[in-house]
């Protein structure tokens, strides 16, 4: 199950919205659904991130998104303790996370609802969304957080 975090609501933190087209626009709003939408080729279905419309496996351009689990692995991470913007609070941490679904799946987030020093490499994580505007950005917890 994922949650949402408001940035209405006072929560979250303010960032730099990233720019989003016909492939990245799934990733960047199915959060609104509460959904991590992932695209996958149709014809392998192997999973394809960053989003593009061009299976790497089997070269089929038959790729959209479906929605995955939520659920991952912290393959690397690192604390950062330099404030780049204003109100926004550090230290904290940004990961590469590896999806259930396919290892080779790797999300660049941020880590929350936990201590920076309790982040470790294979830690057990859950997608959360943090509302911004009208995109809905992935950010992971560990996994049994409420």
């Amino acid at each position: 199950m994922t949650e949402r975090i408001n940035n209405e609501t006072g929560q979250g933190v303010p960032r730099p919205l990233p720019a989003t087209n016909g492939d990245t626009q799934h990733y960047w709003t199915g959060g609104k659904d509460n959904q991590l939408l992932i695209f996958r080729c149709q014809s392998c279905r192997y999973y394809v991130h960053p989003p593009v419309r061009f299976c790497p496996q089997c070269e089929s351009r038959d790729v959209e998104p479906e929605a995955v689990s939520g659920k991952g692995v912290v393959t690397s991470f690192t604390i950062n303790h330099k404030q780049w913007m204003p109100n926004l609070k550090v230290p904290y941490v940004v990961a590469l996370v590896s999806i259930a679904e396919q290892e080779d799946v790797r999300l660049v987030c941020n880590i929350v609802n936990c201590a920076p020093e309790e982040v470790a490499m294979g830690m057990a994580v859950t997608v959360l969304f943090e509302q911004n505007d009208d995109l809905w950005v992935p950010l992971f917890q560990p996994e049994g957080v409420k």
